[in-house]
C-alpha cells in the first residue's frame, strides 16, 4: 500500500529538519543489507551523532529543493539509497560507515556533501583517515605546552645568563 500525501509531507518535513542540523550527508547504496545490518549501522552512527534514514529519492529531492546548502546532493539521488546525516563528529561518522562497510562487505558509498561541496569516495576516505577530534585536541594541547615550556626555560635562562656574564666580567676585571 502506498503512502498518503500527508505521510509523504511529514517525511519531507522530517528530512528538512534533519538536514537543517546536519553538517554532512553521505549517500549509501543499501541494497542487499538486512534489517539487522541496518540496525548495526544506525548503532555505530549514534556514537558520532549521526542518523541513517532510508527514504525514496523523490522525497529527498523535495526536502533539498530550494535549499542551496543541500542542492548539490541531487546527482547522487538514484538507486536504492540510505542517507547518513551527521550532526556532530564528521570524522567519527565516516569512520563508523567505513567500519560497517568493511564488516558487512555489502554496501557501497556513492558520495556525500559537506559544506555545499560534493564529495567523491576518495574525499570521504581522506576524511575517515583523519585523527579523531580528541586526538587533534590532544596534539594541539601538546604543541602549546611545548611552546610554553620553551618560553619558560628561555625566560628563566635570561637572569642566569646575565649572572654568568657579570661574574665572568668581574673575574676578568679583577686580574
Amino acid at each position: 500500500m502506498g503512502r498518503s500525501l500527508k505521510d509523504k509531507q511529514q517525511i519531507v518535513e522530517e528530512l528538512k529538519e534533519l538536514l537543517d542540523g546536519a553538517a554532512m550527508a553521505l549517500v549509501l547504496d543499501y541494497q542487499g543489507l538486512s534489517i539487522k545490518e541496518m540496525g548495526d549501522l544506525r548503532g555505530r552512527l549514534a556514537a558520532a551523532n549521526g542518523v541513517c534514514k532510508v527514504t525514496k529519492n523523490t522525497l529527498m529531492r523535495r526536502a533539498i529543493e530550494g535549499d542551496s546548502d543541500w542542492a548539490n546532493l541531487d546527482p547522487l539521488l538514484s538507486g536504492t539509497n540510505a542517507f547518513v546525516l551527521v550532526r556532530g563528529d564528521v570524522g567519527g561518522a565516516v569512520k563508523a560507515v567505513q567500519s560497517f562497510q568493511k564488516d558487512s562487505k555489502k554496501s557501497e558509498l556513492k558520495g556525500g556533501l559537506f559544506e555545499g561541496r560534493l564529495l567523491s569516495q576518495d574525499d570521504i576516505k581522506a576524511i575517515g583517515d583523519l585523527p579523531t577530534r580528541e586526538v587533534l585536541i590532544a596534539q594541539i594541547a601538546g604543541a602549546i605546552n611545548a611552546v610554553a615550556t620553551k618560553v619558560a626555560v628561555g625566560i628563566n635562562e635570561v637572569p642566569s645568563g646575565l649572572a654568568r656574564a657579570l661574574k665572568q666580567h668581574a673575574e676578568g676585571g679583577a686580574s
